[in-house]
């Protein structure tokens, strides 16, 4: 669980973009406190720290002590506005947690043990299926992120969320299913190669047989000591099949 960061407030009145902008002028950052049992409140955190605290990352994932002028309030942030110019924030919201309060957070997935992977060993490759799994937490148990081990997994074998170790009272979003998380597949050349192997092997079973005996087509030369083709008259020169009666003279 990463250690909760404090961070300063103050109240604020005036909403809209005149207030806000007047806030703005000031190196502050509009924000809103809400849930609990209190009413949503209206504040304004330093800017400078807020974007230190964001470039840190994972911070969507980390607990504050906001302190407004001297009341302290456990939070988490549920949400930063950012201006679509400079990708600068500009609004934050941050979401009360009490005590034995539970929160629905995105935690990032990493993985270990790729030394020790006979797949990944063998030219395998890593194809992460979910980057970040949904997981209700307690406030007080929240995971930077999940590890899974690779140690042992060949090609064609998956990790699956129950190889993934959770503190204690945290549970996945999902139920009723182990869904994957990453498998090891082929590298990319194998499997293009057994495609075209097996694209060869399904136009060669389509192919169409040519039949025994088939007539030669038209113009085509006749197979050596064939037969002609009974009626067919024979080519302007050849000589008389044996046997055959020469015309009678008038």
């Amino acid at each position: 669980m990463p250690q909760i960061q404090d961070i300063a407030a103050e109240p604020r009145t005036g909403t809209g973009k005149g207030p806000a902008y007047q806030i703005r002028q000031k190196g502050l950052l509009p924000a809103i406190v809400y849930g609990g049992d209190g009413q949503p409140e209206m504040v304004a955190v330093s800017q400078r720290d807020l974007e230190r605290h964001i470039e840190k990352g994972a911070f969507l994932q980390t607990l504050f002590m906001l302190d407004i002028k001297g009341k302290k309030t456990r939070v988490i942030p549920r949400q930063v506005q950012l201006d679509p110019v400079s990708d600068r924030p500009v609004h934050a919201d941050f979401m009360r947690l009490p005590e034995g309060a539970s929160v629905r957070l995105a935690i990032p997935v990493r993985f270990k043990g790729q030394e020790n992977s006979p797949g990944l060993k063998r030219g395998g490759v890593l194809n992460i299926v979910r980057h970040d799994v949904e997981l209700l937490c307690p406030a007080d148990k929240i995971p930077a992120f999940i590890e899974g081990d690779l140690a042992g997994l060949d090609i064609h074998d998956s990790l699956h969320i129950s190889a993934f170790p959770l503190p204690e009272g945290v549970k996945p979003i999902i139920r009723g299913r182990d869904f994957t998380i990453a498998s090891i597949v082929a590298p990319t050349s194998v499997i293009e190669e057994q495609r075209a192997a097996a694209a060869a092997a399904a136009a060669a079973a389509a192919a169409p047989v040519a039949e025994e005996g088939a007539a030669p087509a038209e113009g085509a030369p006749a197979a050596p000591g064939a037969a002609p083709a009974a009626g067919a008259a024979p080519a302007a020169g050849a000589a008389p099949a044996a046997g055959a009666k020469a015309p009678e003279k008038k």
